[in-house]
C-alpha cells in the first residue's frame, strides 16, 4: 500500500504541475519533492501509528492483569459467554474456558476482549522502514514517465502508466487481503483517474492565470 500511495501521490503532483507548465525541471523537482516529503511523512506516520497501537495494547494487558486479580469470575464469565455466542454449547464453553483460564488467564482474556495475543506486537521501526522503501519505489514510475516521454504525449502516457500500475497494486492488495479482486482494481484505478483529472485541471487553471 505504500507503493500504491507513492504512485498516486506523485502522479497527482507531476501531472498537476505538467498541466501548469511545460518546464521539465519544474516538473521533475516537484516530483522529487513530493517523493521525499511523502517518504518521510509515510515513515513517520507508520512509526507514530504503530507505537500508538502498541501503547494501547500494553494498556489493555495491564488492565486485564488487574481485572484477573480483582474480578476473576467476571472475566471467566465473559470468556465463556463469548464462546457461547459463537455457537459453542454452554457446558463445552465452560469447560474450554476453565482449561484456558487455568493455563493462561491473561492470554485468554486479552485475546477474547481485544483480539490480539500477548507479546505479539508490530515493530514500529519495521513498519516505518517498509513505508520508507515502498513509497519511493512507487513514486519512481510517474516521475520517470512524465520526464522521459515526449512533451506532446507525456501526460497521457504517464496517466496510462499509472493506471496500469494501480491495477497491479489494487489486484495485489485484494489478493493479499482475500477480498474481491475486481472491486479492488476498479476502486484503485478510479481513485487514480479522479486524482489525476483534478490535479491536471487545477494545474491547467493556474497555468493560465
Amino acid at each position: 500500500m505504500g507503493a500504491n500511495d507513492g504512485i498516486l501521490s506523485v502522479a497527482g503532483i507531476v501531472i498537476g504541475v505538467a498541466g501548469a507548465t511545460t518546464n521539465n525541471f519544474a516538473i521533475f523537482i516537484s516530483g522529487i519533492s513530493g517523493m521525499l516529503a511523502g517518504t518521510v511523512s509515510m515513515a513517520m506516520g507508520e512509526w507514530v501509528s504503530v507505537n500508538t497501537q502498541k501503547d494501547s495494547q500494553k494498556n489493555a494487558i495491564n488492565h486485564q492483569k488487574v481485572a484477573i486479580k480483582e474480578t476473576y469470575n467476571e472475566e471467566f464469565n465473559f470468556v465463556s459467554n463469548k464462546l457461547q455466542s459463537s455457537g459453542i454449547a454452554p457446558e463445552l464453553a465452560n469447560q474450554a474456558t476453565k482449561e484456558m483460564m487455568e493455563k493462561d488467564p491473561l492470554q485468554t482474556t486479552v485475546r477474547q476482549r481485544y483480539g490480539f495475543n500477548v507479546n505479539e506486537f508490530t515493530n514500529p521501526f519495521s513498519a516505518a522502514l517498509a513505508s520508507m522503501i515502498s513509497f519511493p519505489l512507487g513514486s519512481i514510475l510517474p516521475l520517470v514517465a512524465i520526464t522521459q516521454f515526449a512533451p506532446d504525449i507525456r501526460i497521457i502516457a504517464t496517466a496510462i502508466s499509472v493506471i496500469i500500475a494501480l491495477s497491479i497494486t489494487g489486484f495485489s492488495a485484494a489478493k493479499l487481503g482475500n477480498s474481491n479482486k475486481s472491486r479492488g482494481v476498479i476502486r484503485n484505478v478510479v481513485s487514480g483517474i479522479l486524482t489525476m483529472i483534478v490535479t491536471f485541471a487545477i494545474g491547467r487553471l493556474i497555468g493560465r492565470m
